[in-house]
């Protein structure tokens, strides 16, 4: 290797370590903030404690907002998932044209701003009396994160080899049973990597959950939201914390049951 490909490769990592640096950087600030001894959001802290950690899991109103972030994340994931395999499964038996039609408008949602989307949901649920329900923010988180579910579970089944369920159908397996014991285990990693998209997707999610959202629903983000209106709490600051722990872990489940190199892989 010569010496200006040397250069070129050391300024490359520095580049892409710098960008590194200043997405955690933030994360980094908030995670020492939670940890403040003191009322006072500052940063680098003056004192170390988990005093905040302590009042946060002792106010009803957190706990409601961590139960309904992780039912919501997880009904999403199970939702999009779902969706996600359905739709990427049917699209592959259209013609060219109609699967690439398919595909735009599958990715629509992701064009549209969270306020439309939270707006127009809230104005048709509110005519049925639906609103403020944990299963009305699924759905909305259900259509940001399908799109992304469709995505990786297309890539996924395009690295398919199709022979083999068509070999299990001629040896004598119905397509349910080709499907539930041929396909999916082979396609396992993507499906965790879609699941675990749709959670992460769920969880941080704001805007479409502040419309649908009531005093009973609130996610952990809109929590955040209405008390930031106050006050700069470190109870925010601990809430986003977990978040960032509850990503992390959902994120090494993952790379844990189906290895890390798989999940880089299909994502």
């Amino acid at each position: 290797m010569s010496n200006t490909d040397r250069a070129t490769q050391w300024l490359f990592r520095l580049g892409y370590g710098s960008i590194f640096l200043l997405l955690v950087a933030p994360v980094a600030v908030v995670v020492a903030t939670s940890f403040n001894a003191t009322a006072v959001v500052t940063f680098p802290p003056t004192d170390l404690s988990t005093r905040w950690y302590t009042a946060f899991f002792s106010q009803q109103t957190w706990l409601r907002a961590v139960r309904n972030s992780l039912i919501t994340a997880s009904g999403t994931a199970v939702f999009s998932t779902i969706l996600g395999v359905a739709g990427a499964f049917g699209v592959r038996h259209l013609d060219r044209r109609t699967s690439v039609a398919i595909t735009g408008l599958v990715l629509v949602p992701l064009l549209v701003p969270g306020v439309i989307l939270g707006v127009a949901l809230l104005l048709f649920l509110s005519r049925f009396g639906l609103q403020q329900r944990l299963f009305t923010i699924v759905l909305a988180h259900a259509l940001w994160a399908t799109p992304l579910t469709f995505s990786v579970m297309r890539a996924t089944f395009a690295r398919f080899d199709w022979h083999l369920q068509e070999a299990a159908m001629d040896l004598g397996a119905g397509r349910l049973r080709a499907f539930r014991e041929v396909l999916v285990p082979n396609v396992l990693p993507g499906i965790v990597a879609a699941a675990a998209i749709g959670f992460v997707v769920s969880l941080q999610e704001f805007i479409m959950a502040l419309f649908l959202a009531g005093r009973e629903t609130r996610t952990v983000p809109v929590e955040s939201w209405l008390t930031l209106r106050n006050s700069l709490s470190p109870l925010v600051s601990v809430g986003s914390a977990l978040l960032v722990v509850a990503v992390l872990v959902a994120l090494g489940i993952a790379a844990t049951a189906i290895g890390i190199d798989r999940v880089a892989e299909e994502t």
